[in-house]
């Protein structure tokens, strides 16, 4: 498995558990009091944060790679770059 698999899979992780945590808080009604305000908004700022980075991998993902006829449509539509000058025995002369 790759970094980013990993990482996406702990980052879905940790949103599961955050909102699992929150759901808790609010069941149990000490989302109410202040300790448990704070771990609420707590749990939805690391949720947010890790939701951010969760997109930015399936953007990424979805963008993907060129496939093989773009690139060849991209080639083909290249204008190929200018013949660079040899140098003639007259210029190498006069450098001399």
């Amino acid at each position: 498995m790759s970094d980013r698999g990993a990482l996406f899979l702990f980052s879905l992780g940790v949103i599961v558990a955050c909102v699992a945590v929150a759901v808790w808080l609010a069941v149990t009604g000490q989302a109410a009091y202040i300790d448990g305000l704070f771990l609420l908004l707590s749990c939805f700022a690391v949720t947010f944060a890790f939701g951010l980075y969760v997109r930015y991998i399936i953007k990424s993902a979805m963008a993907g790679t060129p496939t093989a006829a773009t690139e060849k449509s991209a080639a083909a539509t290249k204008k190929p770059a200018p013949p660079v000058p040899a140098a003639t025995e007259e210029l190498a002369g006069k450098t001399r």
